[in-house]
C-alpha cells in the first residue's frame, strides 16, 4: 500500500528542513516541498496550522525573528490574535510544517519521524 504524498512547508536554506526531506526522501515517501515565505498562501493555511497544532507549538521561540520581537508581539504571537503576527514574519513559523492530508506536524525530531512512520 503507497503512503500519500506529503507537503512539507520550510525554507530552501533551512538545515531541519533539508534534514526532514533527505529523510522523508530516503524513505520512499514522495514529498512536495513549499517555500513558506515564497510558495504558501499564509492567509489560509497559518488559521488551519494554528487550529491543528496550537501557537506554542507553531511559534518558533528559538529564532531571531522572534528574538527581535517587543514583549507585547510576542505574548500576540502566543495568543488568540497569532495569525496576523505569522503572516507578516513567516520566519515565526517552525519548520517544517508537513502536511500529510490527514495531519500538521511541526518541527523536525523523533516524535514526528515516527508519526510519519506510523
Amino acid at each position: 500500500m503507497s503512503q500519500p504524498p506529503l507537503t512539507l512547508y520550510g525554507l530552501k536554506n533551512c538545515d531541519t528542513c533539508k534534514k526532514a526531506m533527505a529523510a522523508l526522501t530516503g524513505s520512499g515517501r514522495e514529498v512536495a516541498f513549499v517555500d513558506i515565505r515564497a510558495e504558501t498562501d499564509l492567509p489560509a493555511r497559518v488559521p488551519a496550522w494554528l487550529k491543528a497544532v496550537g501557537a506554542e507549538k507553531l511559534v518558533n521561540r528559538r529564532s531571531t525573528t522572534w528574538r527581535g520581537l517587543t514583549t507585547a508581539q510576542q505574548a500576540q504571537a502566543l495568543g488568540d490574535d497569532a495569525v496576523a503576527l505569522l503572516i507578516e514574519h513567516p520566519t515565526l513559523i517552525k519548520r517544517p510544517v508537513i502536511d500529510t492530508g490527514a495531519d500538521i506536524l511541526v518541527g523536525w525530531d523523533k516524535g514526528t519521524e515516527q508519526a510519519l512512520q506510523a
